[in-house]
């Protein structure tokens, strides 16, 4: 028996090799070599970037111009972003080998485009503009002009210094369900520490008198890194993180609120104003609309890093849920959120992409592989995909109402929903501490009140007839709903969300690879299966599907896309999936059905009962 768990752990490695193959691709910044650059300054050439100075009218984001000449011109050169502005050598690892050169730079550049899109004909004349847009990151900025390509960076020339008017501004609110229904999180950056200023956030329901709430504060050091790059030429600091908790919120009421750094000397630096609409009372009835997505990460909207194509569908995703905000109560992004891979300066990048969101509605995450996994650290895959993360930033700068925040399972309630949150990067096998928290979690749901009863996790621990799974034969992440299958029967879970699979797929109710229900697009009556719903197209490279197609799939989409529950009233849901590319629905059902539909005795799903009277 030993043996067999032996073999299956060895194939779910194998499977997730080939699965980040088939999705994820190689991190731009991994590109560059950027230990190996050397210098070779030329007094003819020049960077130059404008304006000098940024937010001057309190913008955390700003266009800048820069404008380069190399006599040397060639097809690859590049310009990176760097900031901090100066390179600090002092901070490189040591060099094993005496015959070796020192390097002179050793943090990865934030971002970077080639010179030669600025102008067909830079390679003749040498000359060329670029336009970049910065994101306040509490530091300076500034452009250095390489030769050499990537692979072999020559530092030609670097520009003048540029920042923004106060770098430390508290930024990037992302708000969370906070552990009970009536309770929000707004968890911000900033660059002050508390020795600094006092971190609150001021708040209230619109009109009304503003009350204030202290904040927390966190961060994170080099040497919580557990491996390279993140530990390495990919760190930089992530400044602090900061969360308070709103209290005692009353059920469906606008609030406004803004957060507030208090300086030693008495002023406040304050951050924009902010609304959110608190929670229902659960089981109040009231439409209430739940987005839900996996696999998204991040892109450059000046088209940096871009010519790799490495989060394609990434914007559009971000942006079609900000079109339809105002129709958007509360957000589930299960897992591989940033796909910072080790280069922590993207966790700015993607907390500032998505803020009109997450300043807005509840933002609720799940860890993947791209978090978590990192050999000998206790993640359930011994990959690297974290990028020598481990966790660390993902479960600092996002709250979650978990117990353990580096265990990223946890339950939430959203009126008539109810949320299991796995953590498919643990354990969740039978016995685990994490099957016990699932099984507690799925029993907890008060049907009457929250009729709709949601499971998610990252890996796909249900079905999923992606190409690689085909290839293993059991179409599931192995080990996956040999062990959680019972549970969602018994519970009798309505759907079963999953991403790292980049596509989106539905099955037919299921139960032990069946089909339970002959429908397609109206259920209605006794929940005897759970449905299960691959939705990982939130923007990474798109994942092959098997050229076999179960009988249990029923909706298949090689696309980006997003899915959206709306609950109308304890009786009726409606269940959708858009596309990215233009909001459109392409799959849709409904589901129908009466309380005592849930209570009714299914096959591995009734309640014990006794002869006597």
């Amino acid at each position: 028996m030993i043996w067999f768990w032996v073999f299956l752990l060895l194939a779910a490695n194998l499977n997730l090799g080939w699965a980040h193959i088939n999705g994820a691709g190689e991190h731009p910044l991994a590109k560059i070599n950027i230990l190996k650059a050397t210098l070779a300054l030329h007094n003819s050439a020049t960077v130059k970037a404008q304006p000098v100075l940024l937010g001057l009218k309190g913008e955390d984001t700003q266009w800048v111009n820069v404008d380069f000449m190399n006599p040397n011109s060639s097809v690859n050169d590049w310009v990176g972003v760097f900031s901090p502005a100066k390179f600090n050598p002092s901070t490189c690892p040591p060099v094993n080998d005496p015959k070796e050169q020192l390097p002179y730079i050793c943090s990865a550049p934030i971002k970077y485009k080639y010179a030669n899109e600025s102008s067909s004909g830079y390679t003749k004349t040498g000359r060329g503009s670029l336009r970049f847009q910065l994101i306040n990151q509490r530091a300076d900025f500034s452009f250095a002009l390489f030769s050499g390509g990537l692979s072999d960076p020559k530092l030609v020339a670097i520009s003048n210094f540029i920042s923004f008017a106060n770098p430390k501004a508290p930024l990037y609110p992302r708000l969370a369900q906070g552990k009970s229904w009536n309770e929000m999180t707004v968890t911000w950056t900033s660059g002050y520490d508390i020795d600094e200023a006092e971190p609150f956030v001021e708040w209230g329901r619109k009109g009304n008198l503003q009350l204030r709430s202290p904040a927390g504060t966190l961060t994170f050091k080099q040497n919580s890194m557990c491996g390279s790059p993140a530990r390495t030429v990919g760190w930089r600091d992530p400044g602090f993180i900061h969360t308070s908790f709103l209290k005692n919120l009353w059920p469906n009421y606008e609030y406004t609120y803004r957060m507030g750094h208090l300086l030693s000397n008495g002023s406040i630096v304050w951050s924009k104003i902010y609304s959110f609409k608190s929670s229902p009372y659960p089981g109040q009835d009231s439409l209430q609309r739940v987005i839900i997505f996996g696999d998204m990460g991040k892109a450059e909207r000046d088209g940096s890093n871009e010519y790799s194509n490495y989060q394609p569908g990434s914007l559009n995703t971000t942006d079609q849920l900000i079109r339809d905000l105002s129709n958007i109560n509360i957000v589930f992004h299960i897992g591989d959120l940033s796909y910072s891979n080790g280069y922590i300066s993207q966790w700015d990048q993607f907390t500032a992409q998505v803020e009109p969101i997450a300043s807005t509605v509840p933002y609720m995450i799940a860890s993947g592989n791209h978090e978590r996994d990192w050999p000998n650290t206790g993640s359930f895959y011994d990959t690297t995909d974290s990028g020598g993360e481990c966790g660390v930033p993902a479960e600092t700068i996002f709250y979650f109402p978990a117990e353990n925040r580096a265990k990223f399972w946890y339950s939430t309630d959203y009126g008539l929903f109810h949320f299991c949150i796995a953590d498919s990067e643990h354990d969740w096998r039978e016995g685990s501490e994490q099957y016990r928290f699932i099984e507690q979690c799925l029993a907890s749901a008060d049907r009457h009140r929250q009729p709709w009863l949601i499971f998610a996790a990252h890996r796909v621990l249900g079905y999923s007839s992606d190409y690689w799974y085909g290839q293993e034969g059991s179409f599931e992440e192995p080990m996956g709903r040999e062990s959680l299958q019972k549970l969602w029967q018994k519970y009798k879970v309505d759907i079963a969300f999953y991403g790292h699979v980049h596509n989106y797929e539905r099955t037919c109710p299921i139960y032990q690879n069946q089909c339970v229900n002959e429908e397609k697009n109206h259920y209605s009556g006794v929940v005897n299966g759970t449905i299960h719903v691959v939705v990982g197209g939130g923007g990474s490279h798109l994942s092959e599907f098997s050229e076999v197609t179960p009988n249990w799939s029923l909706y298949r989409d090689y696309d980006w896309g997003f899915v959206k529950l709306t609950a109308f009233n304890q009786s009726s849901l409606l269940f959708e999936y858009k596309k990215s590319r233009d909001g459109k629905v392409y799959d849709s059902f409904t589901i129908s059905r009466d309380y005592r539909d849930v209570l009714a005795c299914v096959h591995d799903g009734c309640e014990a009962t006794t002869l006597a009277s």
